[in-house]
């Protein structure tokens, strides 16, 4: 197998429309398929065999190849000991020997995390992460699962998560392509668009797919939404929002 000539992340926590910009990218053919190829492979076991069996998953035909995950430290460890990597060796450089020239870097967020944290307890209890374009809704009888404390810890968790991701960051003195999910969702296809350019991906004769997944939100996650900054904030004495 030969190593992929360029080589970028996707760096996301839930609901921030990672799948959405995967989709996207993998339409134009020339930007990797950018999937979540570590998820269900164990960081501690993980071989050099299955190493290159996503870097041909996710190399389109140019040699670009991308790959999304949440930042998770026994990844590093786990390509640490597979690289036989030294100690002194940065995240950065341990990312870098499993996916070669791995200089580009986009970071998936949003603004709301109230509404992020709602969004992923919905699909928690619905079991609808994702629904593609024009699919009819499924039938959810959900109104009833609201759980304050549940929320809350997403909230919370989704924050600690990125907080980890802007630390690596930091200290590997990487600036990040930004996407945030609220301008995402306003201009589909010009973030596309600029994340080839941020990419060095030439973008003439590419064609961008349509959206291909539509939005959950509905009148019970709205619900929850405020229900939620009501109790977060209710014994507060200058509320937020």
């Amino acid at each position: 197998m030969i190593e992929p000539k360029q080589s970028y992340t996707t760096w996301f926590s839930q609901r921030t429309g990672s799948t959405l910009l995967n989709d996207a990218l993998s339409s134009t053919g020339v930007a990797g398929n950018p999937c979540e190829w570590m998820h269900a492979r164990d960081p501690h076991t993980i071989s050099k065999e299955e190493v290159e069996a996503m870097w041909k998953g996710g190399t389109t035909s140019n040699g670009v190849f991308g790959v999304k995950t949440s930042l998770n430290r026994e990844w590093i460890n786990g390509f640490r000991k597979l690289f036989e990597l030294p100690e002194t060796a940065t995240q950065a450089e341990v990312w870098r020997a499993a996916f070669p020239n791995c200089n580009k870097h986009i970071w998936m967020t949003r603004r709301n995390k109230v509404r992020l944290a709602v969004s992923w307890w919905r699909a928690i209890v619905s079991g609808e992460w994702h629904r593609k374009h024009g699919e009819k809704p499924q039938e959810h009888d959900i109104e009833d699962k609201y759980n304050f404390d549940a929320i809350n810890h997403l909230y919370i968790e989704c924050s600690m998560r990125e907080a980890a991701m802007e630390q690596f960051f930091s200290e590997e003195k990487i600036v990040p392509l930004t996407i945030v999910y609220e301008d995402f969702i306003l201009d589909y296809e010009g973030t596309v668009l600029n994340v080839l350019a941020y990419l060095n991906i030439s973008s003439e004769n590419v064609i961008i797919a349509p959206p291909s997944l539509d939005r959950l939100a509905d009148a019970a996650a709205e619900q929850w939404v405020q229900r939620f900054r009501e109790e977060r904030q209710r014994d507060w004495v200058n509320k937020g929002w």
